[in-house]
């Protein structure tokens, strides 16, 4: 009994308290999920998604359908609210069944489950139906025009950055590999549109944003569109698609400069028919393909790629490396990107663009552990009497440096091209260019990461948290993802990544070589490893 008195006395004294720390727990709750919640119409049929952490958040909303082979077209209607509170499928690919254990850590890949009606996708927004108009942000995913989805990686995730910067964060599924970008146009019109189905998906999506957007707080008139590596060259290629112009505003192009010209119909069309061939079909057996089973069309495709290959050298003529990717059909694409006509389509479109200093030197083992002995002998196998200049040409872009590894984690591939495309635009384009240059190192396991190929990506999403398997998650990681995350926020408002985290950005040109280096002190630095480059890649 004395021990209940006492109970009851304490509860009397900290009652306040006790209510108080009840309402602000309720008023927390991280998802709110309800039948009567977070809907919004379409023009297609109503959504309803769920609430999480004050975003709303909608997953696998279809957004176009298409038969194999054939270009995008509008989404089926439907009636009553679809529940969008789950990813949708992504594009069939082959199948992972092993991965390398030390570089699957930083990666934590989501595979998802696939299906060829893949065409969906994802928003995160602070608010809907308000009438306000948030700039929207659409991310296209890596891996290449062959692999890769929306989900595949946790930095992809737009809740952070949709709280962060008031923006409207939108991510893509779409068609892949030879579902994608298999060019059957000679074998009847309904293939007309199949050089660059997966582009069309793309397409559609922005489409489905510009007249969707606005009911979930977005601005339709302010996209731009953003991706990385594979995402990157997407992103290049709908700046030279005459379908996709006013679908966007802007663009970003991380560590994905490198579709400086699209694969030459002819060459595209020699493939489909050697996979006719591999398949013992003759052309009007075309409609075959429709019902092969992805995992046969997969194999025969790469064999009928194989073929072609070794017909180019039998014949004589330069053996290019086919793979799937964007195609001069005429159509969707009907110009290089070199071109007066494919510049002139986006030379109102600003651009921020940029790669990682290392990018994949880290994949190779033999890079890391390096003494300054091994480091040199490395090097000399490479550049030869230009080892010593090569060095000091190092020390001169990066005087900080000090680790033996530190002269062989480099990218000078990836690097060239993004100078190259910003250096086309700046001078051809009535639109701002900015540059930048990833140059932080995660420290998980001892540096084995560096700045590898997407390890801005959590960075660019405020998405440490998610990603302390890259990251590692500590304070200074944080810090610049701050900055990072706010740059892109801001260009995304304005088409100036400038704030007040960061030193002044000047806009970039091909004389002032300007680039922000995003480090624990970030600087901006013109023409630093213009030496080195030259060096590096000196023949």
């Amino acid at each position: 009994m004395k021990n209940k008195l006492l109970i009851f006395s304490f509860l009397l004294l900290m009652g306040p308290t006790a209510v108080m720390g009840q309402k602000k727990a309720d008023a927390v709750t991280p998802i709110i999920a309800s039948a009567d919640q977070a809907i919004v119409n379409t023009g297609y049929g109503k959504v309803r998604g769920y609430i999480h952490n004050g975003i709303f958040t909608y997953k696998g909303i279809p957004y176009a359908r298409a038969e194999r082979f054939q270009a995008a077209q509008k989404p089926a209607s439907w009636e009553g609210v679809r529940s969008s509170m789950s990813y949708g499928p992504v594009c069939p690919t082959d199948p992972t069944t092993t991965v390398n254990d030390v570089f699957e850590f930083p990666f934590q890949h989501n595979w998802g489950y696939t299906n060829e009606h893949c065409q969906s996708l994802n928003v995160w927004t602070p608010q809907i139906n308000d009438g306000k108009k948030r700039p929207v942000m659409v991310w296209l995913h890596g891996g290449g025009f062959t692999a890769g989805s929306s989900v595949e990686l946790p930095s992809y995730d737009g809740r952070s950055l949709a709280t962060k910067g008031d923006v409207v964060v939108v991510t893509v599924n779409h068609r892949l590999n030879v579902l994608g970008f298999m060019d059957l146009s000679a074998y009847g019109d309904k293939y007309k549109g199949s050089a660059n189905a997966g582009l069309t998906d793309l397409t559609m999506a922005l489409q489905w944003v510009k007249q969707n957007i606005d009911q979930f707080g977005g601005d339709p008139d302010n996209v731009t569109i953003f991706g990385q590596s594979g995402g990157g060259g997407k992103v290049t290629s709908l700046m030279n698609a005459p379908s996709a112009k006013g679908l966007f505003h802007k663009a970003i192009v991380q560590s994905g400069s490198y579709i400086t010209e699209f694969t030459d119909a002819a060459l595209a069309k020699r493939v489909s028919a050697a996979l006719l061939e591999e398949l013992k079909l003759q052309p009007n057996q075309v409609d075959s393909l429709q019902k092969l089973p992805y995992d046969q069309l997969s194999a025969a495709s790469k064999k009928a790629i194989a073929k072609v290959q070794n017909d180019l050298k039998a014949e004589g003529k330069p053996v290019v490396n086919i793979g799937w990717g964007p195609v001069l059909d005429g159509e969707f694409l009907p110009y290089q990107p070199t071109e007066p006509a494919a510049i002139a389509l986006s030379k109102d479109i600003p651009l921020l663009v940029g790669t990682t200093k290392s990018e994949f030197a880290p994949f190779n083992p033999g890079n890391h552990g390096l003494t300054m002995e091994a480091a040199k002998a490395s090097l000399q196998k490479t550049y030869g009497d230009k080892t010593e200049a090569y060095m000091a040409a190092v020390k001169k872009a990066y005087p900080e440096t000090a680790k033996p590894a530190d002269y062989v984690l480099f990218d000078f591939n990836f690097r060239s091209l993004a100078i190259e495309q910003a250096s086309q635009k700046a001078k051809h384009g009535a639109a701002p260019v900015y540059m930048y240059l990833f140059t932080w190192q995660s420290p998980v396991l001892d540096g084995t990461y560096s700045s590898m190929h997407c390890m801005e990506l959590p960075f660019v999403f405020d998405n440490i948290s998610r990603c302390e398997e890259m990251t590692g998650g500590g304070k200074e990681a944080h810090v610049l993802a701050d900055k990072m995350s706010q740059a892109w926020i801001s260009f995304a408002k304005s088409g100036n990544p400038n704030h007040k985290g960061l030193p002044k950005w000047p806009e970039y040109s091909a004389e002032n070589g300007a680039t922000m280096l995003f480090d624990n002190a970030s600087v901006v630095k013109n023409h630093h490893d213009k030496e080195l480059i030259q060096v590096a890649t000196a023949k």
